[in-house]
């Protein structure tokens, strides 16, 4: 048995008045189904190129960013105070 000729799913499909149904006209069905093909290829095309788009933007900028910066080299070795602690100290 199918889970949409189930009672309880075609009790609730009458209590909702916008439900989508699909169309009995096998011609037309194949025209849905071909249209919902075509919507979710498009999609995904357009999710590839602005995902494409936004990787090589921020390629490009690193790229941009990285030549205005200058790298100081530092001569001298950082100078602190450094402490040891066990572990029956350390807080959990």
């Amino acid at each position: 048995m199918s889970l949409f000729r189930h009672p309880i799913f075609l009790r609730l499909r009458t209590l909702l008045p916008g439900a989508p149904r699909r169309p009995r006209n096998p011609v037309l069905r194949s025209l849905l189904g071909v249209l919902g093909v075509t919507l979710l290829i498009g999609l995904v095309a357009v999710g590839l190129v602005v995902g494409l788009a936004m990787l090589l933007g921020g390629l490009v900028l690193r790229l941009l960013m990285r030549r205005d910066r200058n790298v100081r080299v530092r001569r001298q070795p950082l100078e602190g105070s450094y402490r040891v602690v066990g572990k029956p100290q350390l807080a959990r």
